[in-house]
């Protein structure tokens, strides 16, 4: 069961299809874990720019220590939401509150937190110790505290010694770790991240993904990362937020957002799901016998009985689709329109009766298939979500 972090926003809007039964009521997602008051709240927020509505009715509340993702398109509201807890956006309406304080209506300079931005916003012409005790400096501490700090926040982003260097002496990676140290070094009740790691290459965001989530877990503050990149949000979060058009889609962890999509849009944004769509044929409380429009006909776990005629949509991730002779309960005969090699795997476009392609990544076991070959691809009654005919997952 997932805990009181924020698993609901508020009531129903206009929005996505489904969207509502994806979230229920906003006295839910304002309960602080184990009781406790929230580190960061949200209590019916909106921003608008004139006639634009870019967040409708965003309702949250993170629990203290933990990390928290906006994950969502470009232009869904995401970094808005990040901007607006910074004080760089004003609300239309609603409240924010930090540790039970509401600040909103406080000046950025007394809201006590940290950010780190993509574009790593480091002053070129200091040195890399004037750039970590900037914030330090504007709050007075004292000359002998600045010292020490500073060192100890290098020491954590594994930058020790390099106080004297510019910026421009420094690699992307480097950089950002900086901006990070930056960010940390006065103990900030929140520390938010908008996109730090787009800027870097493959290599050093994966090797960046694992420093921040460490310091994160070591200095025990609260994160909250704004990405559009779904394997940043699966490895690093313990709740993933997923937005759409200004709004909620969803709110659960990693494996919960992934496994048990919510609605068509979470499905098909996280993870490329493949969304068979069809027709329930025999349906009893366990099991619902679908017949697709593809043209064949699949059985699978259904959490109530449905009704014959309804329409619904199978979603199997890639991952959990067998391809060969391998027995499961569900085959579609289809042909392999490409394959993509990836030593370990492959992934497999399949055409299933003409009219649907399907995606399989599996682990290679034998010969690989090649495009043009005629091929099985299965999976288990178990191994699907069921969403209705307005998009929202059947629970």
């Amino acid at each position: 069961m997932p805990d009181k972090l924020t698993d609901q926003t508020s009531a129903p809007r206009p929005s996505p299809a489904g969207a509502s039964q994806a979230v229920a009521g906003s006295a839910a997602a304002r309960q602080g874990a184990e009781g406790g008051v929230p580190a960061v709240e949200f209590r019916d927020i909106d921003i608008t720019y004139g006639k634009f509505v870019a967040v409708q009715n965003f309702s949250l509340a993170i629990r203290r220590g933990s990390f928290v993702t906006l994950l969502g398109p470009s232009g869904c509201g995401k970094t808005t939401i990040l901007r607006s807890i910074a004080g760089l956006v004003d609300i239309s309406a609603g409240q924010i509150s930090i540790g039970g304080r509401r600040v909103d209506d406080v000046p950025i300079y007394k809201r006590n937190i940290g950010l780190v931005f993509q574009s790593y916003a480091l002053f070129p012409h200091k040195n890399v110790f004037d750039n970590v005790a900037f914030g330090l400096k504007y709050r007075n501490v004292p000359k002998a505290d600045i010292q020490r700090k500073v060192r100890q926040a290098l020491e954590m982003v594994r930058l020790p010694g390099s106080e004297k260097k510019l910026p421009s002496q420094l690699s992307g990676g480097q950089q950002q770790r900086i901006a990070l140290a930056r960010a940390i070094v006065f103990g900030p009740e929140v520390l938010l991240l908008d996109e730090p790691l787009s800027a870097l290459d493959a290599n050093m965001r994966e090797e960046m993904r694992v420093e921040i989530k460490k310091i994160q877990k070591e200095t025990g503050i609260t994160a909250i990362f704004v990405t559009h990149d779904q394997e940043e949000a699966l490895s690093m979060s313990d709740r993933i937020v997923v937005m759409n058009a200004g709004a909620v889609e969803q709110i659960g962890t990693p494996e919960e957002v992934y496994e048990t999509p919510a609605t068509a849009f979470v499905a098909d944004f996280l993870g490329k799901a493949n969304m068979l769509a069809g027709t329930v044929s025999a349906a009893d409380e366990q099991t619902a016998t679908v017949s697709l429009a593809a043209g064949q006909t699949v059985t699978v776990a259904s959490p109530r009985a449905l009704a014959p005629g309804a329409a619904v949509t199978v979603v199997v991730r890639p991952q959990k689709l067998s391809v060969g002779p391998a027995a499961t309960s569900n085959r579609l005969a289809g042909r392999v329109v490409s394959t993509s090699y990836l030593g370990s795997s492959a992934i497999y476009e399949v055409d299933i009766g003409g009219r649907t392609t399907i995606r399989a990544n599996t682990t290679i076991s034998g010969r690989i298939a090649r495009e043009g070959e005629a091929i099985d691809v299965g999976f288990g009654p178990a191994e699907c979500v069921l969403l209705d005919g307005s998009g929202s997952r059947i629970g």
